[in-house]
């Protein structure tokens, strides 16, 4: 037994895996990792990016899958098999957890991100293409993306909702998740098999808006460095134990309806004077996820701590938030900056992709793609 088991049996709290390549999936490293006591894993056009370019474990099928047909359309059968075979390696989870646990999440094209009707066919697709139970379709929370999501709920599919910045938003996000379930069980679908988290980004949120107390420079600014990302974070959790609870959220729950976690997401610490597991320890809570890449998940199976810490101070969360006001730091506009920016940065990625797995084809096809 690791921490890792021990942070879901005595917390409720899932630990995934922020990452996904093929060469985990074939030299046993994330079967390893599944029993240490991983539980999920997500994954996005950065991380497919880095895996397909940098690995030759694909070489051979993309070359003849580029052979066959276009470069975008090799791309998309290279991700699938992979997040199918995964699906398949953490089915147990999901059957031993009831639905509860045990998924992969893919996301759509990011260039569909401000497209509602293209990002609701692209769920639909993937859903329907890969065709697990355990499949959580990743949609980006932009406006046109909440739009997308309620429909999904609406048809039963399960839905990873991504790049969560605000609370503002996520409010948005949660209804579209309840209207979306209350429509399933209005036209009589059965709401039990539908799964979804509300992946809430961290450590992002620190790195912005410690940029801006650096600039405003004031003790009182300097004071309030990398505590912002926490604070939103337990204030997310408390709009969820707020949102699901009371009369609107049982009726759904009789019915077999499983609340929507929250997803920490952008849980590695990107700035060196920070301890390694700020975002990790801080944020554990029952009916959440915690999704690390795997340098995170070594360092709390080595001295991370189990004990229940996100709703312990709501006061000194809203305390911070205020605070940023006060010197100066629009909290709001740091939410819609690294909105766009992570909404252009995985477009970016998913580019540089396409064009480098479109030389890649060039050189082992000896032609042009």
């Amino acid at each position: 037994m690791t921490r890792l088991h021990d942070l879901y049996q005595e917390q409720d709290q899932s630990p995934w895996l922020d990452d996904l390549k093929r060469s985990y999936l074939e030299d046993g490293t994330l079967a390893r990792l599944v029993d240490d006591g991983i539980r999920g894993v997500t994954s996005n056009p950065t991380i497919f990016a880095k895996a397909i370019s940098g690995e030759k474990t694909y070489d051979d099928e993309f070359a003849e899958l580029s052979r066959r047909g276009s470069v975008i359309d090799a791309y998309w059968r290279l991700v699938m098999d992979d997040v199918t075979n995964a699906c398949a390696l953490l089915r147990p989870t999901y059957d031993e957890a009831g639905g509860g646990d045990g998924f992969v999440s893919l996301e759509v094209a990011p260039d569909l991100a401000h497209d509602t009707d293209g990002t609701t066919k692209a769920a639909r697709w993937l859903h329907t293409t890969v065709d697990r139970p355990n499949l959580l379709v990743k949609i980006p929370a932009t406006k046109e993306g909440v739009g997308a999501i309620k429909a999904m709920i609406a048809e039963g599919r399960s839905i990873n909702v991504t790049l969560i910045f605000s609370l503002e938003r996520y409010g948005e996000v949660i209804e579209a998740y309840l209207s979306g379930l209350e429509k399933l069980v209005g036209a009589g679908g059965d709401p039990h098999p539908v799964a979804s988290v509300a992946s809430f980004f961290v450590s992002r949120v620190d790195t912005e808006t410690d940029r801006r107390l650096d600039a405003v420079g004031m003790p009182g600014a300097l004071d309030l460095r990398g505590k912002a990302a926490v604070a939103n974070a337990k204030l997310a959790y408390e709009l969820f134990a707020q949102k699901f609870a009371g009369p609107r959220w049982e009726a759904l729950a009789a019915k077999g309806a499983k609340p929507q976690r929250p997803l920490w997401a952008s849980t590695s610490t990107k700035n060196p004077a920070y301890p390694d597991l700020l975002y990790v320890d801080t944020l554990i809570g029952s009916h959440t996820v915690n999704t690390m890449p795997e340098a995170t998940i070594g360092a709390f199976r080595d001295h991370g701590t189990v004990a229940r810490t996100v709703d312990d101070d709501y006061a000194g969360a809203h305390a911070t938030i205020d605070g940023l006001a006060t010197a100066g730091v629009d909290f709001a506009d740091v939410a819609r900056t690294l909105e766009d920016e992570g909404v252009a940065s995985f477009a970016k990625s998913f580019d540089e992709l396409i064009q480098a797995l479109t030389d890649k084809a060039n050189s082992l096809t000896g032609g042009a793609a």
